[in-house]
């Protein structure tokens, strides 16, 4: 898939509304992982570079278009700052937008979804937040699933391109449905019935074998039944599947040549419910097929089982990794096209 790139603009003197996904878990105003903000720095870094002026947007949880003091992007800010060595965070006023300074050339807003504006995607808003900026740079893949005013609204009013980790996603995602090696096994589980469940058939298109566990086995008789969607079964406790489902599981993924998995299989952070998860997980990492992982519950998994290391991509994308391998596109990507 061609998109335009970084490289395809001159920067110097320009200012650049860069859309991040900087939605991290908190804990008591603390930031618990921040992954999602280290992903979209060499993008900021080069454009520091090249001589922008970088404007960066994102957002925090779900305030629901009001003003949450709990969810003021200022742990962002500081973050930024000390990862980039910059020095400082500054209250200022970017705009008509609050925000936050962090260097010479670099400023933070406020949480987007303190506007109603952002999700309803308002031409108002997304006309607003344009005349920020002489470019748009996306640097969310993991929210261009949604038709938000910062990911669709501000590219039809700049130009615009994919950020350096943007770009990465769709590379290495798309190994996994554009001429793939075959079998092709996807792993879904976790939560989220209601949005995974309709990408299950999608991915039985695509894939040879779909092998499914978590909560989503408990809605299995709202499912049209598929030769080659495998629903494992659940223990009494409905907290981790069945060593037969596990057996079965393990025969089909030793025979994949391209391994798609989000969603852990159990409750994995209780050692009585892992079994499903880990031993699925460590037949995974010694498959000889590309591996691709996604989603903050599986990451932690495999983290907790020290396995990360093993799988050849990791995506920090959750419902826009899925998406995308259902459908093959996000409305952020057609938004840049």
């Amino acid at each position: 898939m061609s998109l335009p790139c970084l490289g395809d603009f001159d920067y110097l003197q320009k200012k650049v509304l860069v859309r991040c996904d900087l939605d991290v878990p908190l804990e008591k105003g603390k930031i618990r992982e921040n992954s999602r903000i280290k992903e979209c720095l060499p993008t900021v870094q080069h454009l520091l570079e090249e001589g922008a002026v970088v404007i960066l947007a994102g957002h925090l949880s779900r305030p629901e278009g009001r003003e949450v003091a709990e969810l003021m992007m200022m742990p962002v800010a500081e973050e930024i700052v000390r990862l980039l060595n910059q020095g400082f965070v500054e209250k200022t006023e970017i705009g008509d937008f609050s925000g936050y300074k962090l260097g010479k050339n670099l400023f933070l807003l406020e949480n987007l979804r303190f506007f109603q504006g952002e999700e309803a995607n308002s031409p108002e808003f997304a006309e607003k937040l344009s005349s920020l900026a002489d470019l748009y740079v996306n640097e969310a893949f993991g929210v261009s699933h949604r038709k938000h005013a910062s990911i669709v609204g501000v590219p039809l009013r700049l130009p615009s391109a994919a950020g350096f980790h943007f770009e990465k996603e769709v590379e290495n995602l798309s190994k996994s449905i554009e001429k793939p090696q075959r079998p092709v096994v996807f792993v879904i589980g976790g939560a989220k019935p209601e949005t995974k469940l309709p990408l299950v058939y999608k991915f039985a298109e695509k894939a040879d074998w779909v092998l499914v566990g978590g909560t989503l086995v408990r809605v299995r008789d709202r499912v049209r039944v598929e030769n080659n969607i495998i629903f494992a079964d659940l223990k009494e406790s409905g907290f981790d599947i069945t060593k037969e489902s596990i057996k079965k599981f393990l025969e089909i993924i030793a025979k994949a040549k391209t391994i798609v998995w989000n969603g852990p299989l159990g409750k994995y952070e209780d050692e009585k419910w892992e079994a499903g998860t880990r031993e699925v997980a460590e037949a995974v990492a010694q498959a000889s097929a590309y591996k691709i992982v996604g989603g903050g519950d599986t990451i932690a998994s495999l983290t907790k089982f020290k396995l990360i290391d093993k799988m050849d991509y990791v995506s920090t994308a959750g419902g826009a990794m899925l998406e995308y391998l259902a459908y093959g596109s996000l409305p952020g990507i057609e938004a840049l096209k």
